[in-house]
């Protein structure tokens, strides 16, 4: 018997097993496959949400509240485990002239540090930007984080803190008596477990089908390139057009990403791999004389508005739900992981909980 099961081995998983660690909890994590491989190891990791203003405010809600505590858990997890997950505080810069209304009228109500640039500011701010770029905006706080790096260092990190974790065990059913929540069966044995938490990003809908509440949460294919560049060649994440281009420590550079609904499938494909190397040409010209390393793809949990599912399950005690954080879920993690374990320890929570409940949103059957 564990005190907390958490289904899912991705950074909403594992940050969440280390929240409730931290509380004295016992905890067990159950992944399907290895830790953290999925959307967590697969995206960019960029500390905001791409045109932030477009989203709902629960989603900036959840990013603000974890923006400032992004850089404390990677000087935590550096120290407790000597991974440097290289939080950098690179910026990010968006050329697309037809935000700026959108984005001014967006800080005023966020108090967010955002500025307007003309054609010289941009070009001073990152000189790789091509020609024919007049106007930009400037965030300078944006961060990013590299997250297979983050994954490797919370993993670490949660084995030294005595949490049990299970990988390549698929949970097939999770196990009721009596309206209460009693553990799962896996493929090789039952667990037993007083609170259990799905967190299984875009395969969380799966366990949950035959329980009474549809779960919204779909995959959403995403396919990313990674240019093998020299540091300094670019400087700050750039954004144009839903492409961004995010320079690594070490000279490499993401692009990303594609947005395709295809089910559970992970295969990449020539027409994806061609528009983002034609995109990351349009966004700095130099790439065009860059190798391209790899070419992956990932699947995000999709939800309808982008605002994730967190709290109780309803009418079946000692259940938890914590997924559907689209393409947010890295920047969205720090406080999503936090409210839930202050919903499931029922003490006041530092962001609005009814947002994020299952019951009573439009878009939750």
């Amino acid at each position: 018997m564990t005190d907390y099961l958490i289904v899912g081995g991705g950074l909403i998983g594992l940050l969440t097993a280390r929240c409730l660690n931290h509380e004295g909890a016992q905890v067990t994590v159950v992944e399907r496959g290895k830790l953290g491989r999925e959307s967590s190891w697969a995206g960019g990791g960029i500390l905001s949400p791409l045109y932030p203003w477009k989203y709902p405010d629960p989603v900036n809600a959840l990013a603000s509240w974890s923006q400032p505590r992004h850089q404390q858990l990677a000087e935590e997890l550096e120290r407790d485990t000597g991974i440097d997950v290289e939080w950098v505080q690179s910026g990010l810069v968006i050329l697309d002239e037809d935000q700026h209304a959108a984005a001014n009228a967006w800080t005023k109500q966020f108090s967010s540090n955002l500025l307007s640039l003309d054609e010289h500011s941009l070009h001073d701010i990152e000189p790789a930007l091509g020609a024919g770029r007049h106007s930009g905006l400037w965030m300078p706080d944006v961060a990013q984080i590299r997250n297979p790096r983050l994954m490797q260092a919370l993993h670490q990190d949660l084995l030294a803190r005595g949490v049990r974790i299970a990988e390549d065990t698929e949970v097939t059913h999770l196990l009721t008596r009596k309206g209460r929540i009693q553990g799962v069966r896996t493929e090789y044995s039952e667990i037993n477990a007083q609170r259990v938490v799905i967190a299984s990003g875009a395969w969380s809908a799966t366990l949950l089908k035959d329980l009474g509440h549809q779960l919204p949460v779909t995959p959403v294919r995403g396919q990313m390139v990674l240019f093998r560049g020299q540091p300094d060649q670019l400087q700050r994440i750039v954004l144009s057009r839903g492409h961004y281009a995010i320079p690594r420590r070490d000279g490499r550079v993401l692009v990303g990403s594609t947005m395709e609904e295809v089910g559970f499938d992970k295969t990449i494909t020539d027409d994806a791999r061609k528009a983002l190397v034609d995109a990351a040409v349009e966004l700095v010209p130099f790439l065009a004389d860059v190798p391209v390393e790899r070419h992956w793809a990932g699947l995000r949990p999709g939800s309808p508005t982008g605002v994730p599912f967190i709290g109780a399950y309803p009418g079946l005690e000692g259940l938890f739900i914590n997924a559907g954080h689209f393409r947010n879920g890295v920047v969205m993690a720090p406080a999503s992981a936090q409210l839930l374990v202050d919903i499931m320890l029922e003490r006041p929570a530092q962001v609005d909980e009814s947002p994020y409940a299952l019951l009573g949103r439009s878009d939750a059957a």
